[in-house]
């Protein structure tokens, strides 16, 4: 149960009735820190380090001292964190609920109630990296391998079906229904979440950790969220926080807009590499600067969605009227978009072309004007190509020694060339330099419709 020692617990008006809300304004009149100039993203942590504040796992000098983060030499400390909530995608996912049903086993031998495990915060478990593509190339290949699968793997989706009955707190996404990342992006994600507290309701930021390193695609919404192991995130179903060093953040301030005909793989691809040579392992990148008005969601989306490529454990993007709009598009409901956009202004968590610069560890800036059609690789997303240097670097690559950007291939093997028959269909001669297509089933890509198509 919440303390509260703080004082910080309030009311407000949600726009369908009242909720408590607890005001990081507060902080900052009682001389903590300066709150309203922190990074967007640590605000949100320090929010959630102040509500789970309960004097046992979480105490009131860990808000303090998230309260004075020094954005030159953050302190060297842990702060205990708590997730509002976990998702998880199906390989480590089924072991996690195989483990609740093993604690339930376990808890009724010792003559317990087995009907207490259960997840304490909302866990979402998407189906969608063990499913296997057997039929292509038809009209009907997503019906008939999604009946493969559910024949193939029966077993498994009837433990499923009675984990989802038998536990609160825990759904299951069937396979078919899109890729986890965007599934959460587009129908899990609220923004502002709210549950029963000393009878009434408290609304609070949505974070999470997800059992992928692209969990990271959700900070295009404004949601923190991160990868992690199975066993930290079967440790935060249990109610328990996970442990952080108190992060740096890397403020990258975009302006302008992209040119016609320039992608938002464009603009990734040269993201990562500039932060690749930043050197941003193990922290927090916040975007920031008018150029996000300039933005759509899927964009940020992309961007975020390659926070392991370039190292840092988030690329966030602050809630802000794209953000609103966005889940309007996606069906949320006008009381929970209304929801958000309150409580995210009362908080100073709402970002505008005239929000102040927050404080950051370090900055760096880019153009959207600047920005050139480019292409991965060969190897490597951070070996970005312009799109004007594609021949003359791929010949090169091909006799380059054996690295991240040769093959190391002889001279007299650039003239071979091998025939393919895929799935029956006429044979085709293909050598170096071949252009093919192939399924899209890269979550990055994936992520946004424009670069699709």
């Amino acid at each position: 149960m919440t303390k509260n020692s703080l004082g910080a617990r309030a009311t407000f008006d949600t726009g369908s009735g009242e909720a408590f809300i607890y005001r990081l304004d507060k902080l900052e009149k009682d001389g903590l820190g300066p709150i309203s100039s922190l990074p967007f993203s640590i605000k949100i942590l320090l929010e959630a380090v102040l509500r789970e504040e309960d004097g046992y796992i979480v105490n009131e000098e860990d808000v303090v001292k998230l309260a004075k983060w020094n954005a030159a030499a953050p302190a060297d400390d842990e702060i205990p964190f708590k997730p509002a909530r976990v998702i998880l995608q199906d390989f480590t996912g089924v072991p996690a609920v195989v483990d609740l049903a093993a604690m339930r086993s376990a808890m009724a031998r010792m003559g317990g109630d087995p009907q207490k495990i259960n997840p304490i915060v909302p866990v979402n478990l998407v189906i969608d990296h063990s499913v296997q593509v057997d039929v292509f190339g038809q009209s009907l290949a997503l019906e008939r391998n999604a009946e493969i699968e559910f024949e193939r793997n029966g077993e498994r989706y009837e433990f499923l079906r009675w984990g989802q009955k038998a536990f609160d707190n825990f759904s299951v996404v069937p396979p078919s229904s899109g890729i986890v990342h965007q599934v959460n992006l587009e129908y899990i994600a609220r923004g502002v979440w709210t549950r029963p507290e000393d009878g009434g309701i408290v609304a609070y930021p949505d974070t999470l950790v997800g059992t992928d390193s692209h969990t990271t695609m959700i900070n295009g919404l404004g949601i923190v969220g991160w990868g992690v192991g199975g066993i930290e995130a079967e440790a935060v179903m249990l109610g328990q926080p996970i442990y952080m060093l108190v992060p740096e953040v890397v403020g990258f301030k975009l302006t302008g807009q992209l040119r016609e005909g320039v992608t938002a793989t464009d603009l990734t691809l040269t993201v990562v590499q500039m932060l690749r040579q930043k050197g941003v392992v193990g922290k927090f990148v916040e975007f920031y600067g008018s150029g996000l008005s300039q933005m759509t969601l899927p964009d940020r989306a992309t961007i975020a969605n390659m926070g392991p490529e370039y190292g840092a454990t988030m690329g966030f993007f602050p809630t802000d009227a794209e953000s609103l709009n966005y889940l309007r598009r996606t069906g949320r409901s006008p009381e929970l978009v209304q929801l958000v956009e309150r409580y995210t202004k009362e908080q100073g968590l709402f970002r505008t072309d005239a929000t102040p610069d927050p404080v950051f560890t370090d900055t760096l800036a880019l153009d959207l004007g600047e920005v050139e059609p480019s292409l991965a690789g060969p190897k490597r997303p951070q070996d970005r190509i312009a799109l004007g240097d594609m021949k003359k670097v791929f010949q090169m690559s091909l006799t380059k020694p054996v690295g991240p950007q040769g093959f190391g291939l002889a001279e007299d093997a650039l003239s071979r060339k091998g025939t393919i028959k895929p799935n029956g269909m006429p044979g085709a001669e293909l050598n170096h330099g071949a252009v093919v297509l192939a399924a899209i089933t890269s979550c990055t890509n994936t992520s946004n419709p424009s670069v699709m198509l």
